[in-house]
């Protein structure tokens, strides 16, 4: 088996068309080890689209993609083999137990065929207040606890690749710090993790690099410090180089005339129907 190099994820002129359509075109990007990645960009960018293909669920048009050294289309079970993937919207199977569901998850990596349940499992469970929940059946978990399961399913493997798809969506404010700071922790301990968010915090709090997609396209890559002098932000937050460097430029108009708007809409403190 071919050790797995430095670059633990590598995406080299990915494209994916639907018919004349260009949803992902031309991707390139890397990832190393230990390296938490940001993939930015507005609805419809194809971003989703791009973890699809990561995780194997679409075929890409043209374009390659290496994870650990392995090429996805040639070599798909050892790249899921080391792949961790968190969707944004879980599917489970809701007649299985929260046990009975991360067994079956770990029935299917290699191991004596046992079934075994990696001793992290149980720790997750606690971590996530789930311990009291895992005999019950799924059907009768919130959103949130069932993307805490599928958190637990991918978390308990320790793969050294793990791709995420708005990880915070339906999270109470304290599982989605603990969720943080799990991911800075996988990172410190060499996992690598592409995080794909619409949360800008997120993003800049985590990621050490970030790649901006726009219409299919990287409009933009680099560190928060390298986005920030590439977009002529000075001292910006994140959320501001990100509307610069993805054109947004009306939303300024629109926020000036929220602001400023006719008698009985909100502006600034401004109660509705209240004194000018």
């Amino acid at each position: 088996m071919t050790a797995i190099n430095d670059h633990m994820l590598e995406l080299r002129d990915l494209t994916k068309s639907f018919g004349t359509f260009h949803a992902v075109d031309g991707v390139s990007l890397t990832l190393g080890k230990g390296e938490i990645y940001g993939f930015l960009g507005p609805n419809g960018a194809g971003k989703t689209t791009t973890i699809k293909m990561m995780a194997g669920l679409l075929l890409p048009t043209s374009g390659e993609m290496l994870i650990g050294g392995f090429n996805m289309v040639k070599e798909p079970i050892r790249c899921k083999a080391i792949t961790g993937y968190i969707p944004d919207r879980p599917f489970l199977y809701e007649k299985l137990t929260g046990d009975e569901y991360l067994r079956f998850i770990s029935s299917l990596y290699p191991g004596d065929g046992a079934w075994p349940l990696p001793e992290a499992a149980d720790d997750y469970l606690e971590l996530f207040d789930l311990t009291e929940w895992r005999h019950h059946l799924i059907e009768g978990y919130s959103h949130g606890m069932r993307q805490k399961l599928i958190m637990t399913s991918v978390l308990m493997l320790d793969q050294p690749l793990i791709i995420v798809d708005e990880p915070m969506v339906g999270l109470d404010p304290k599982s989605a710090r603990i969720v943080k700071e799990l991911f800075k922790k996988k990172a410190e301990e060499g996992t690598s993790i592409f995080l794909s968010t619409h949360s800008m915090e997120i993003a800049e709090e985590l990621c050490d690099r970030i790649a901006i997609l726009v219409n299919g396209k990287i409009r933009a890559t680099g560190t928060v410090e390298e986005l920030r002098a590439l977009a002529k932000a000075g001292s910006g937050h994140l959320e501001d180089i990100f509307l610069e460097l993805t054109g947004a430029f009306e939303l300024q108009e629109v926020i000036k005339a929220l602001r400023t708007g006719p008698r009985g809409v909100v502006t600034g403190n401004k109660q509705p129907g209240g004194p000018a």
